[in-house]
């Protein structure tokens, strides 16, 4: 079944805790929290107190996305303050290696994340050695932009091979711009974790649009890859 983690860079900050609730209620079962530092991209988020603060009551996974210079140098505090899964960027200026072992050693999930100007190939080295890849299907550093087509082949391309070597357990994920629509896609390509931001956020009903970006992916899954 498709995991459905989203982006709390869409949610009123002022209510993040009830909004959170007001996920998990619709259904999801991850919450992608985004950390921008203002340097690795034009924009500043949150940091480690306010992800300490929502982990405290949080029943879904912590799935956090650093947008940040330099990564290693967070890995401890954000694994005290809560994070299940901590993605990085193979862009950062962080060892990547260092990185995956420093998450590792704090008892988190590893996550790679790839901006859309890189290439699949990028990760190839590392796929053995994390739990995800998460596939920007926009320009990281600001939510409502439009999903990017072009990065379709490079899910496919992590996706293909993640199976090549027998990496069954590796969660490919995307984010940017994500709907009931382009999930079916995303998903045919050989994702099955979707993060959502406005989508979800803004919709009348945010239960039956976590419903139905979910039926559209499980629906699709694998499709190209068949």
């Amino acid at each position: 079944m498709a995991i459905i983690s989203p982006s709390l860079l869409s949610c009123d900050f002022g209510k993040m805790s009830e909004e959170v609730e007001r996920m998990e209620r619709a259904g999801a079962e991850w919450m992608h929290i985004d950390v921008m530092d203002g340097h690795f991209v034009p924009n500043i988020t949150i940091g480690v107190p306010v992800v300490a603060s929502l982990t405290k009551s949080m029943h879904s996974v912590a799935d956090v996305h650093l947008m940040i210079s330099e990564p290693l140098k967070y890995v401890e505090p954000f694994a005290k303050a809560g994070t299940d899964i901590y993605d990085f960027h193979i862009e950062s200026e962080s060892d990547p290696a260092a990185t995956i072992a420093a998450i590792h050693a704090n008892g988190m999930k590893a996550g790679i994340a790839l901006k859309p100007g890189t290439p699949a190939e990028a990760v190839f080295p590392f796929l053995s050695d994390i739990e995800m890849v998460l596939v920007m299907t926009v320009e990281p550093g600001f939510g409502g932009q439009s999903f990017m087509e072009d990065q379709l082949p490079k899910i496919r391309a992590v996706r293909a091979e993640a199976d090549r070597r027998g990496l069954t357990e590796l969660l490919v994920q995307v984010d940017g711009g994500i709907n009931e629509k382009n999930a079916a896609d995303c998903a045919a390509a050989g994702a099955d974790c979707f993060v959502s931001g406005s989508t979800i956020f803004r919709a009348p009903d945010a239960g039956d649009m976590v419903a139905a970006i979910r039926r559209a992916a499980d629906e699709n899954f694998r499709k190209d890859l068949a």
